[in-house]
């Protein structure tokens, strides 16, 4: 039986190449865990924001799961009605139009590549780490972190591009048994160790509201990439289902294992020499120093395989983004193309794959401490997914009024969480241009210069640009397997 034309109806998907509606939801699930690294996430960044704020460290968590959880509400109503394959700059372009989600694009690929970068640097750190504490010091040094690096990147781009369903089963794997080993280690930690205890400074406010400000910035470094599921929308079974309840459920799983993880390194840390609160690896240290070296090579372990998990999710949505970008002209046609067996989008992973391994060698290469190199990147790629973030959900109300289902809600909700990311991101510039810091300057280039190749691609191709935003769209196929076709836009 045919299904009769009608313009809700697509005979050609604009992202046809990828491997369409195959992916269940525990690998979409696991690619959004794998790109947060809860695992890497608990072991290095409540570090960094202790050293940032001094303390802080539990109330820091705490506004940015909060934050978190309101864009988590502002993009699943728009993943509830549109397939994406570039995530929120599909979005941006369905919302507020191709120039705003050009910057959305731009500021996505920012993130992704720097959480990327710092994950590379984070695995050589830890795997050079390993081998030092396995073999002396024939494991350290700067030519041992490299290769390490290379070796890393190398097996990342072979899973990517042999395909997603290996990935997210590579990832999901890791993941899983990282956060085992880190709950286990933690544990076990409190048992050996008994640091003292005091639950009443926990969640206090300590210090000034810019240093919290900034804290919270580097926190939320923690929980960017909770929704890069969305850009498996033309990938994931069932899309208009699995996607938003990806988007709903990450913030709140990796938002809880978080704050169970940083109240206890909260205590620990404050109760830990001042060494290892400066050092690159504190908490591999601190169990050194505390309990025993075997407990420490495990926890190396654990948090390298995390973040290497997290390099791959990371580009695999990066990738996805470019590979749009590719497809509409934003971008060179090559990076559009996809592997004729793999179904992968391999033009758009070896074409970003270089740069991404590239940084984190050179600021190996160039003498910058593991612990700087970390936050630097940590503290850039949070700028780029809250540019984005706040582009995405300022898009809500005007998306759903397009297809004609805006609510006074839609709108209070877009324009509180707007407030709410801009306030603090706001608060993080302004600390951060009074120390001297150039991370938000770096962005503020960043957004610039997209806002200029918007202008120029407008002036240059008018027609191009409408074709900003392609999503993988409904297909008469389609209406044979689910009812939930969703709405062309």
């Amino acid at each position: 039986m045919s299904v009769p034309r009608n313009r809700l109806i697509s005979a050609h998907s604009p992202v046809a190449g990828l491997s369409r509606r195959k992916l269940p939801f525990i690998p979409v699930f696991a690619q959004a865990v794998a790109a947060v690294a809860p695992a890497g996430g608990m072991s290095v960044v409540p570090a960094l924001v202790f050293g940032t704020t001094g303390t802080n460290l539990v109330m820091s968590f705490l506004i940015a799961m909060a934050v978190m959880l309101l864009v988590s509400s502002c993009l699943r109503p728009m993943a509830q009605r549109m397939a994406a394959v570039s995530g929120l700059y599909s979005y941006t372009a369905k919302g507020l139009g191709s120039s705003a989600a050009i910057t959305a694009g731009w500021s996505m690929i920012f993130g992704y590549g720097l959480i990327a970068m710092a994950s590379l640097l984070a695995v050589g750190t830890y795997g050079a780490n390993i081998l030092e504490s396995l073999w002396g010091s024939a494991g350290g040094g700067t030519l041992v972190v490299t290769l390490i690096i290379l070796a890393a990147a190398a097996l990342a781009g072979l899973f990517m591009v042999r395909g997603i369903h290996i990935s997210a089963k590579v990832t999901l794997l890791v993941e899983c048994v990282s956060i085992l080993l880190l709950a286990s280690l933690l544990t076990a930690y409190f048992v050996l160790a008994r640091p003292h205890v005091d639950l009443g400074s926990l969640i206090s406010v300590n210090g000034n509201i810019d240093s919290l400000s900034l804290g919270v910035v580097v926190a939320v470094s923690a929980f960017v990439g909770f929704e890069s599921s969305t850009t498996l929308g033309g990938e994931a079974q069932r899309p208009f289902i699995n996607i938003p309840r990806t988007i709903r459920w990450t913030p709140i799983v990796t938002g809880v294992l978080y704050l169970l993880a940083v109240t206890g390194q909260d205590i620990a840390l404050k109760d830990a020499p001042g060494f290892i609160a400066s050092s690159p690896t504190p908490l591999s240290d601190m169990f050194s120093f505390k309990t025993s070296a075997l407990m420490a090579v495990m926890l190396d372990v654990g948090i390298a395989g995390s973040f290497f998990a997290c390099t791959v999710a990371s580009v695999n949505a990066l990738a996805r983004t470019l590979f749009c970008m590719g497809r509409e002209g934003v971008a060179p046609a090559i990076i559009g193309r996809a592997h004729p067996t793999f179904r992968t989008p391999w033009a758009a992973i070896l074409t970003a794959m270089p740069i991404i391994t590239a940084v984190p060698i050179v600021i190996v290469l160039s003498g910058v401490s593991p612990e700087k190199g970390l936050t630097d990147l940590f503290t850039l790629a949070a700028y780029g997914y809250l540019g984005a973030y706040v582009l995405a959900c300022a898009s809500l109300p005007f998306f759903l009024r397009r297809i004609g289902e805006g609510t006074w809600f839609s709108w209070a909700l877009g324009g509180l969480t707007v407030g709410v990311v801009a306030f603090v991101v706001w608060n993080a510039v302004s600390l951060s241009a009074q120390e001297g810091n150039v991370q938000a300057g770096v962005y503020g280039s960043l957004v610039t210069l997209s806002v200029l190749y918007a202008q120029f691609l407008r002036w240059r191709s008018p027609d191009l640009m409408n074709e900003v935003g392609i999503y993988d769209e409904t297909r008469a196929s389609d209406l044979h397997h689910s009812a939930n076709s969703g709405r062309k836009l």
